[in-house]
């Protein structure tokens, strides 16, 4: 049976027993006109009865309107509605006190920003008659949690069933206020990290502008060097060969002229040959540092080994992966360690290692130790801006004492790349 039908029939027993009474009570009171007076005065004291026991009030007309009236109440879904549903709990019961707190990680908050340890303190306050909490399953939570408790205090006046019934309504609107501010919450974190997100992506572009830059003054640096004086060099052995030979073959020169003309010449052209050959020779490395070749069709050892071949100091070269890695990883650790190679001052021998601690892939370049070893910080300050193109990556630069580490992840983020 329904609360309404329940109540409904109490209010009936209530109102036939005072009529019995009175009517009883009528006839031997006022003898003949006790049956024309009893029915009115059976129903003044039905009505003074059910209004001493609450049965009086609105019945479920009253609890439906006042949970439509929460429902309403909540709808804004933020902490503001926190009055309105408390005064909704208030005026529908007609209580002295009436509250809703809400649970947080240090106890139970009011509506006015009072705080209570627990509910067994907030159950224990003089100002509480009837406490009704509300429970919640949060998101990815394995049971119901406390989310809220509402609060009625009536003193000196019963909690009746009707006031109960309307907490519980009142406590269906506030199950739908915490879910709100829950769904707010997590939509301001996901609003915070997609602005992170894109502060990050703003952040790397722009220190993978400046690791552009500094790549292209370092290319435009070693192209003004390789054609500098050796282009400078080329021309003034060929325009020496060309000054010989016009003076052997002028038309007063005789035959011995003519021989040492030819002998010059050729040695003019001798060394113009050699110039353009180191000219060539200029230009293929600074070719395979820009795109080389082997490091797309063999790996990052292959490269590096390529490289290594070409320095003037022992180094030797330890590791490999098992497998190929994303050309972006790959490309990232070999400018690193042709940067460090070519930063790292003198010519004792340097040994790399190439290999990877969880999911990032490392090159490691040790240094020699002792006395002569070069000084982390200033090796670390002519690397800035490759330590800017790894950092961009999602990777890092970290020189020591005994070394230097890059590192950068198997599988670089969609921002990173």
């Amino acid at each position: 049976m329904t609360p309404g039908a329940l109540r409904a029939l109490a209010v009936a027993g209530v109102v036939a027993i005072c009529l019995l009474l009175a009517v009883v009570a009528g006839e031997l009171a006022l003898g003949p006109a006790g049956p024309v007076l009893a029915p009115f005065a059976g129903v003044a004291l039905a009505a003074v009865v059910l209004a001493a026991t609450g049965l009086a009030g609105p019945g479920t007309g009253r609890s439906s309107d006042v949970g439509r009236s929460a429902v309403l109440a909540a709808a804004t879904g933020d902490v503001g509605s926190l009055p309105a549903l408390a005064r909704v709990l208030g005026e529908g019961t007609r209580a002295l006190h009436a509250d809703v707190w809400l649970a947080g990680v240090d106890g139970l908050v009011g509506r006015t920003g009072e705080r209570v340890g627990d509910l067994a303190t907030l159950l224990a306050r003089p100002d509480v008659d009837h406490a009704h909490p509300v429970l919640d399953r949060p998101t990815g939570a394995t049971g119901p949690e406390l989310r809220a408790v509402l609060t009625v205090g009536k003193p000196g006046r019963p909690v009746t069933a009707a006031d109960r019934a309307l907490v519980a309504d009142v406590a269906d609107a506030t199950t739908l206020l915490v879910r709100g501010l829950a769904r707010g919450e997590e939509l301001r974190g996901r609003v915070a990290r997609v602005a992170e997100l894109a502060r990050q992506t703003e952040e790397s572009r722009r220190r993978l502008g400046h690791a552009r830059e500094a790549e292209r003054r370092r290319l435009a640096a070693e192209l003004a060097e390789a054609t500098g004086g050796r282009l400078a060099a080329l021309r003034r052995a060929v325009d020496d060969a060309g000054e010989v030979l016009d003076d052997g073959l002028a038309p007063d020169a005789d035959d011995a002229d003519r021989d040492e003309a030819a002998g010059l010449a050729r040695h003019h052209l001798d060394a113009a040959r050699s110039r353009l050959e180191e000219l060539l020779d200029r230009f293929r490395v600074i070719a395979r540092g820009v795109h080389p070749a082997v490091l797309r069709d063999e790996g990052l050892r292959a490269a590096l080994e390529e490289v290594v071949a070409d320095l003037p100091r022992p180094v030797h070269l330890a590791g490999r992966w098992p497998d190929r890695l994303p050309w972006e990883v790959e490309s990232g650790l070999y400018y690193a360690a042709v940067a460090v190679l070519a930063a790292v001052p003198g010519d004792a021998p340097l040994e790399v290692t190439l290999g990877r601690a969880g999911d990032r892939a490392t090159v490691e370049v040790t240094f020699p130790p002792g006395e002569g070893a070069p000084e982390p910080a200033r090796v670390a300050a002519g690397l800035a801006a490759e330590a800017d193109r790894l950092v961009a990556l999602g990777g890092a630069l970290d020189v020591d004492a005994g070394g230097l580490r890059a590192r950068l992840p198997v599988e670089l983020a969609p921002e990173a790349r």
